[in-house]
């Protein structure tokens, strides 16, 4: 009788021990699944940062180039301004003069 209870103890722990084992090797398929998932989507994120990175690039470069344009346009409109300006100064001179010959003569320096 002994015996009997003996096996049926034996019996009873190695059921537990492959249902254990079962639930064991499902538990590390699972995990294996969850780590291919975020592994492709770690991949997938470091793609996306490459793409944004080289977008970030490229819009760096246009905004340098912007900038420089911007900087040109600056300057050359600064100097139709004091272009204009020193016009104005002259045409303010010449008219400020009392006499017609003050044209002529500022006509002439300006030659």
């Amino acid at each position: 009788m002994m015996a009997r209870k003996v096996s049926v103890d034996a019996g009873r722990e190695a059921e537990e021990m492959r249902r254990r084992n079962t639930e064991l090797e499902r538990a590390v398929a699972e995990a294996a699944a969850r780590e291919e998932r975020l592994r492709r989507e770690l991949e997938a994120a470091l793609a996306r940062l490459a793409v944004a990175e080289e977008a970030e690039e490229r819009l760096c470069v246009q905004l340098g180039e912007l900038e420089a344009e911007a900087v040109a346009q600056a300057v050359e409109y600064q100097e139709h301004v004091r272009a204009l300006s020193e016009r104005l100064a002259f045409a303010d001179c010449v008219l400020s003069r009392p006499s017609s010959s003050g044209i002529a003569a500022g006509v002439a320096g300006r030659d």
